[in-house]
């Protein structure tokens, strides 16, 4: 009588659990990486912790949470075959989003779902990732890698993240500190960073028909690379501006485009007024507008058109803020204003034409 099993089996419905033993192997150095002295335990454990005593030294701390993704991106890694970028983009969509209310980040957890573990990629994807929370300042408490076999193809993958941050109440950043007159400075962003692509993938390899391997040359590599070029990540060099300077708020420009995540910040009664002569936007959204015959307000309101990032601060600590800025290898320019139109409305405005 044979004794082989016949009955069905977790590895048999496609999921590998070994495999995902040897990719959380793969993926402790980078994770060690991100380590601070506040993160207790390893990689392993059933949650992530951290010293919740180092917030004795705030007066009255409060936690910044944010949780985002990085979209239709992840198609463009998983057809270049390229894993260990996006998770810079992902730690820029959660902690640029926690350092705009003035918060210092300081853990995140991650969660990669795969259609099946292969080892290596999802260690590579975590590289990236470590790598990220290395530059944003925060530690990588944790995270999940889930096996969707049969929802998800082989190569296919998905990742999001979850962050925490903290904040003295006083010296919360927001609507409440801005004023008429003050400078809205634009920190240059690194190319489209991670909003807009279900646009982009439509218009560049859709309609346009262009390979990922083909070289542009107007973006001097080529389109696939262009395309993986990582989100920058703002959230040290938002605190530096904070330590240096007085700032009012900051704005991070995602999905929506410049105008609308603009207008979040902006209080009832006021009006940011931005200048688009101050900067001229990289050739790759031009490639997108051209090849799609993309009309600039549909343009504007998907993609970043060259702005990461943008701070509020009193027009006389425009140029301490610029300087810190500089120093810190940050492209950024006094790009507008904040205004009273004197009929109680609120919000943002793009005028001019760009450089």
């Amino acid at each position: 009588m044979s004794s082989e099993t016949t009955g069905a089996s977790y590895a048999s419905a496609g999921v590998d659990i070994e495999a995902g033993d040897r990719a959380v192997e793969l993926m402790k150095e980078w994770v060690k990486k991100t380590r601070r002295p506040e993160v207790l335990g390893g990689l392993g454990g059933f949650a992530g912790l951290f010293d919740a005593s180092a917030l004795k030294r705030y007066e009255r701390p409060l936690l910044a949470s944010a949780t985002d993704g990085v979209g239709t991106k992840v198609d463009i890694a998983r057809r270049m075959g390229v894993y260990d970028t996006i998770g810079h983009d992902l730690v820029a969509m959660v902690m640029d989003d926690i350092v705009v209310c003035g918060a210092e980040p300081l853990f995140m957890t991650d969660y990669i779902c795969v259609g099946k573990v292969h080892p290596e990629r999802v260690a590579a994807i975590v590289k990236g990732i470590a790598e990220g929370c290395v530059l944003a300042g925060c530690a990588l408490v944790g995270g999940e890698t889930a096996e969707h076999p049969g929802l998800l193809g082989e190569d296919d993958f998905d990742v999001a993240g979850a962050g925490t941050g903290v904040v003295e109440a006083d010296r919360l950043l927001g609507p409440d500190r801005i004023r008429e007159g003050d400078a809205v400075i634009a920190m240059a962003s690194s190319g489209l960073h991670s909003n807009g692509y279900s646009l982009v993938r439509h218009v560049l390899l859709d309609r346009a028909g262009l390979s990922l391997d083909a070289h542009i040359e107007e973006l001097g590599r080529t389109l696939g690379e262009e395309l993986l070029v990582p989100t920058r990540i703002y959230s040290l060099d938002c605190l530096a501006l904070i330590r240096t300077t007085e700032v009012h708020a900051f704005s991070h420009v995602t999905g929506g485009g410049l105008a609308a995540n603009l207008a979040r910040v902006i209080p009832d009664g006021l009006h940011a007024v931005v200048d688009r002569s101050t900067w001229t936007p990289d050739p790759v959204f031009d490639l997108v507008a051209k090849s799609g015959d993309v009309e600039r307000l549909e343009l504007e309101k998907t993609l970043n058109m060259g702005v990461g990032m943008l701070a509020i601060v009193p027009e006389e600590s425009a140029d301490v803020a610029l300087a810190t800025l500089a120093d810190r290898g940050v492209d950024a320019w006094v790009a507008g204003e904040i205004t009273d139109r004197g009929d109680h409305t609120t919000g943002a405005a793009l005028v001019g034409d760009h450089a």
